[in-house]
C-alpha cells in the first residue's frame, strides 16, 4: 500500500476538504478532522494541518495539493544486517530498551509492531528517534501509541536485575532474555499475523544474542534483523524506544516517591550525590533496593557518605 504525507496551510486544507466532502466517512481517531475514502485511496486530514493519502491512488491525490517532502535528515552510519529496499515502509516489528546506563532505576524492554499501513500514522502521532525526544513529550505520546499498535514491555526491577547479576548474568544475557520475551509477547498478538521482518536495535552480535538465549524454550529467529541505530531505520523501533522509555520513566517516579526525592537518571556525579544522601537516612539495604549495585556509583556513594559522617 502507498503512503505520503502532505503538510498544508489552512486555506488549501478547506479546499480539500471540500473537494472530498461527498466522500467523507466517519473517523475514531481523536487527531483526525476529517476523512474520506475513495475506492483507491484513503484521505486523512489531521487537526496538525497535516493530510495522510492511503492506498494505491496515493501519488495521484497528493499531486492535486502538492508535493511531499523528501528531505530528509541525514542517514546515520549504522552497523548491523543489510535490510531490505524500501524498508522503512515494511510492517515491523521493532525493540528496544533504555535504563541500562542508569544506576537508579529498572532496565525497560518493548517491541511494537507497526504495518506497513499505519508507518504514517506513526509519524503523524510524533514519533522519530527518542533521542530526540523529551521525557515529557514521550510521555504525551506513549498512550497514543499504546493504543494504536500491537505492542508489549517488561520492566526488570532493581531486586530481580541485582539477583541475577550477582548470578554472573551480563547485561548483555539480561537483555537478550528480555527482548526475546517481548518479541514472543507481541508475536503471540498478533497471531496469525506475522511481521515482514523483525529488528532489534543491536547491543550484541547476531551470534552473542542467540548464545545469551540458547537456553530458552522458545527463541525467536524468523526474519530477525539486527542493526544499530534502529529507531531510525523504522518507526516500530521508534516507538518501541518511546514505550520502553515511558515505562522506565513511571518506575524512576514510583521509586522516586519510596526514596522521598527525584532520583536523577545517568551515573553521574548527581547520582554519587543522592545515593549519599539516600545511604545516610535509609540505609545500604534500601539503597539496593532501588539500585543497579554493581555500578561503580556504590562505592563513590560509600565514600561520600563516609566522608560526610566524618564532618
Amino acid at each position: 500500500m502507498s503512503n505520503s504525507v502532505l503538510k498544508l496551510p489552512e486555506e488549501t486544507l478547506q479546499r480539500l476538504i471540500n473537494h472530498y466532502q461527498k466522500e467523507e466517512i466517519k473517523t475514531k481517531n481523536p487527531h483526525a478532522r476529517f476523512a474520506a475514502k475513495l475506492s483507491d485511496v484513503m484521505v486523512t486530514v489531521y487537526n496538525s494541518g497535516k493530510v495522510m493519502f492511503q492506498g494505491a491512488g496515493a501519488a495521484r491525490e497528493t499531486a492535486k495539493w502538492g508535493i511531499v517532502n523528501q528531505a530528509s535528515e541525514k542517514t546515520p552510519q549504522t552497523k548491523g544486517d543489510q535490510l531490505p529496499p524500501n524498508f522503512e515502509q515494511l510492517s515491523v516489528l521493532g525493540s528496544d530498551e533504555t535504563g541500562t546506563g542508569d544506576f537508579f532505576g529498572p532496565i525497560a524492554v518493548a517491541a511494537c509492531f507497526v504495518p506497513t499501513n499505519q508507518v504514517a500514522l506513526a509519524k503523524e502521532l510524533g514519533v522519530k528517534d527518542s533521542k530526540q525526544l523529551t521525557d515529557d513529550y514521550m510521555r504525551k505520546i506513549a498512550p497514543d501509541l499504546q493504543s494504536a499498535f500491537t505492542y508489549s514491555v517488561l520492566t526488570l526491577n532493581n531486586d530481580k536485575y541485582n539477583e541475577v547479576q550477582s548470578q554472573g548474568w551480563s547485561q548483555g544475557k539480561i537483555k537478550a532474555l528480555l527482548h526475546n520475551q517481548v518479541l514472543k509477547h507481541v508475536l503471540r498478538k498478533m497471531a496469525p499475523e506475522k511481521p515482514d521482518a523483525i529488528l532489534i536495535d543491536q547491543f550484541a552480535e547476531r551470534g552473542i544474542y542467540y548464545k545469551h538465549i540458547a537456553k530458552e524454550p522458545d527463541i525467536i529467529r524468523e526474519n530477525v534483523l539486527f542493526s544499530t541505530k534502529a529507531e531510525n531505520l523504522h518507526v516500530s523501533v521508534a516507538c518501541a524506544s518511546i514505550i520502553a522509555r515511558v515505562a522506565f520513566l513511571e518506575e524512576m517516579d514510583r521509586l522516586s516517591a519510596i526514596a522521598g526525592t527525584t532520583l536523577p537518571k545517568g551515573a553521574g556525579a548527581i547520582v554519587d550525590k543522592t545515593a549519599a544522601k539516600i545511604l545516610l537516612s535509609c540505609g545500604e539495604a534500601f539503597l539496593k533496593t532501588i539500585t543497579k549495585a554493581h555500578f561503580a556509583n556504590t562505592k563513590k556513594a560509600q565514600a561520600l557518605a563516609l566522608k560526610k559522617k566524618r564532618t
